[in-house]
């Protein structure tokens, strides 16, 4: 009988894995260790954030904050996704963390420095830009997905996190209770 149940178990991850839909089906090295699961967040609202220390659309990251602390218990995650594509990131992933932390006292989830775009960009983002039509143009370009894991829209870094039109698209594409 054991070997039955050992085998039912080896089977668990590809039940899970084929049930999450195919945006969110990816596995990102976090900016601090462990992995990043986004299938974890099916079901839910997710805003995908691509970030940079030294650029200047930076303290967003003060907004994306006050964003994931007034919407994640309605249903939202907010992941960041730390990127040198546009040259204006830390080169170690430590110096990130601390810089995100020390400064703006970050807690939603940090992905390991990606590519954001081009042939390059991370599996995600390959799929991100394709979805939705829009790739990244510079740092702080945000997609927010709804809980379906299908709908998405795409916002310019210009847009800020706290402003009405994206608090709009958030609020939309939050769980229904």
């Amino acid at each position: 009988m054991m070997p039955k149940l050992l085998s039912v178990l080896l089977l668990l991850p590809a039940v899970a894995s084929a049930s999450c839909p195919p945006l969110l089906d990816h596995r990102i090295p976090g900016l601090t260790g462990g992995t990043i699961d986004m299938c974890a967040y099916q079901g839910k609202a997710v805003v995908v954030v691509n970030t940079a220390s030294e650029c200047g659309f930076t303290p967003q990251f003060k907004g994306l904050q006050s964003l994931w602390q007034n919407y994640r218990d309605k249903g939202l995650v907010v992941v960041g996704f730390p990127s040198d594509d546009f040259f204006q990131e830390l080169d170690k992933d430590k110096a990130v963390a601390s810089f995100c932390q020390v400064n703006y006292g970050v807690t939603f989830p940090m992905a390991s420095r990606v590519h954001v775009r081009g042939d390059a960009a991370h599996p995600l983002y390959q799929a991100l830009s394709k979805a939705s039509g829009d790739a990244p143009k510079w740092n702080f370009y945000k997609y927010v997905i709804a809980a379906d894991g299908k709908t998405i829209t795409a916002f310019s870094p210009l847009t800020k996190p706290d402003s009405p039109t994206f608090i709009k698209a958030v609020e939309a594409a939050l769980p229904t209770p």
